[in-house]
């Protein structure tokens, strides 16, 4: 595995925001409509893993056919925070990482919005009422063959929580003044099946290994609302 090294070189540090300066400034960038690449696997999606690069695609033999949602809870604090959740070990997709709440949109699901919040509600019994959601990111192809959607939203900043055990070992919360500074996005490789080298996102965090698909989702965040 390659040396982490800053994702920017020449990047300067991102903008300082409050809570609230954060959720105007999002609410200004993003909406709720429902990107077609969600279903359509013809239409253009931007963000995923192995770079979007069709021919790695082609080699690796996968696909990202199954829907899915993710919650990126924002806490309005002062200083605000992700909401994050580590996965117990012994779950059938990325086990044992850090990730968001989420999973597969249900066919019963009205939207990915209501996706994202029952596998809240589920995972680590967020109400849906301290959740207000503000609009989804970009579409994020996954190696593990997922599409998947990430919906940002304020999460109030008195909710409780009650953790899954199943699901989730812990939940907790990490400053977006560390998440979105580009110097905390270093770039790594590793070679996959079929002799594939998959460049990825960590953004280790004192013990916490926040890499793959969050950090990813997290580097769109960060290009969507920090970047001028």
């Amino acid at each position: 595995m390659a040396t982490g090294v800053p994702a920017d070189a020449a990047a300067s540090a991102a903008p300082h925001f409050t809570g609230r300066e954060f959720m105007s400034r999002a609410r200004a960038r993003l909406n709720l409509d429902v990107p077609a690449a969600l279903d359509d696997h013809t239409a253009t999606a931007v963000r995923g893993d192995l770079d979007l690069d069709d021919e790695l695609w082609k080699k690796a033999g996968v696909q990202a056919t199954k829907p899915a949602a993710v919650l990126i809870g924002v806490v309005e604090r002062a200083e605000p925070t992700a909401l994050l959740t580590l996965r117990t070990p012994d779950l059938k997709s990325h086990s044992g990482q850090i990730a968001f709440p989420g999973g597969k949109i249900d066919p019963d699901d009205a939207s990915p919005l209501d996706a994202a919040l029952r596998e809240a509600e589920e995972e680590i019994g967020l109400a849906r009422a301290l959740v207000d959601p503000i609009g989804y990111l970009d579409l994020y192809l996954t190696f593990s063959g997922f599409r998947i959607l990430p919906v940002v939203a304020r999460v109030a900043p008195d909710y409780r929580l009650t953790i899954n055990p199943a699901e989730v070992v812990e939940a907790f919360e990490v400053p977006m003044e560390f998440l979105m500074q580009p110097d905390n996005h270093k770039r790594h490789s590793r070679v996959w099946k079929e002799g594939i080298e998959r460049h990825y996102y960590a953004m280790p965090f004192g013990e916490r290994y926040i890499w793959g698909i969050t950090a990813g989702i997290l580097r769109n965040l960060y290009e969507r609302i920090y970047q001028q």
